[in-house]
């Protein structure tokens, strides 16, 4: 008989609507002890907030209160990759300015995987750290609104999940500044290697360029967007694939500087030449960008001030404050790739 995935507990706010409350209310009743939940509500709504937690398998998080009662002097980042030289880089301004405030730091990986993240978060928790950095948000799972409401303090960096506090580049303004350089240079048979679609980077970066297209009267077709990763060989692959189903475009955005690495291999075993058969645009300016055989035409992203301003704003949480979330701006670099 197949083993079935261990059932999820429930959360607070889905208690608060179940109970017809706020998840405040919720949180304070689970919180108290016995004879001072009735505080926060009457009796029959405590009751009923009990009862629904407890049939529901709900499970307070000891550590995510300890968070809020005691200091560490630690925080966490956990990345998709260890060797991801964009992460690594940002990990090196979290720790820079950590140092300078007193904290200390430690990073792990998920292999951009839920169930590791969650198990990587909780042995992060088990740690009792004052607060975590994630770099690896996926649009498209509850985990981090379930750590906001066990009230975890945390900062988004790299990737941003709204309403989560993020300090992230500009991503879809970085789109859009490579979509008016292709523009000005007249390449406008696009295709997009977009990375990964749970991912904002690649969502962002690819609908700022479409949209600036979009408002130039230039439609990109669906099947000139592929989804497959943001290293070298998945941008080898998603260009193979295009490049297989007869498409012959001029220019292509690769939304990760690997990618784009990745897909001049591909461009070259079919015969075509950069930039002038195909111009090759890439995303993050990493250091191979400049030193590759085609100098690479990409969009600089503030790596290590991302870092900084990302310990910078969970410092602030920590101490009661409530920073907001921070877009840094992009810079195009044009290289050889394309012109």
């Amino acid at each position: 008989m197949p083993h079935l995935p261990p059932r999820r507990p429930i959360t607070q706010r889905a208690i608060a609507q179940l109970a017809g409350v706020s998840i405040t209310t919720v949180s304070r009743v689970l919180a108290a002890d016995a004879d001072q939940a009735s505080r926060w509500a009457s009796p029959a709504k405590v009751e009923e907030i009990l009862r629904i937690a407890a049939a529901h398998g709900y499970r307070r998080n000891p550590h995510a209160a300890s968070l809020r009662t005691a200091r560490s002097n630690t925080v966490a980042m956990i990345v998709p990759r260890l060797q991801d030289f964009v992460l690594a880089t940002i990990y090196e301004g979290v720790d820079e300015a950590a140092a300078e405030r007193g904290f200390s730091t430690f990073v792990t990986n998920s292999l951009d995987r839920v169930d590791q993240q969650r198990t990587r978060t909780q042995e992060m928790l088990d740690r009792r750290v004052d607060g975590l950095i994630f770099g690896d948000a996926h649009l498209n799972d509850p985990f981090l609104d379930e750590l906001a409401e066990q009230g975890v303090r945390f900062v988004l960096t790299s990737r941003r999940k709204p309403p989560h506090v993020s300090v992230t580049c500009d991503d879809y303004l970085g789109g859009r500044l490579v979509a008016e350089h292709l523009l000005e240079i007249g390449r406008v048979d696009v295709a997009v290697l977009a990375g990964l679609e749970f991912a904002s980077t690649a969502m962002d970066r690819t609908q700022g360029l479409l949209d600036r297209f979009a408002e130039a009267g230039v439609d990109v077709p669906p099947e000139r967007i592929v989804y497959r990763g943001f290293d070298a060989p998945a941008g080898a692959e998603a260009m193979r694939e295009i490049l297989a189903a007869g498409a012959r475009p001029d220019a292509v955005f690769a939304t990760n500087d690997f990618a784009a690495i990745g897909c001049l291999g591909a461009l070259r075993e079919h015969g075509l030449s950069v930039p002038d058969d195909v111009a090759l645009v890439g995303y993050n300016d990493t250091p191979l960008a400049a030193s590759v055989s085609i100098p690479l035409t990409t969009i600089r992203s503030p790596m290590h001030e991302m870092g900084r301003r990302a310990l910078v704003a969970l410092a602030d949480l920590i101490a009661g404050g409530e920073p907001a979330s921070q877009l840094l701006p992009p810079e195009l670099v044009v290289r050889a790739s394309t012109i």
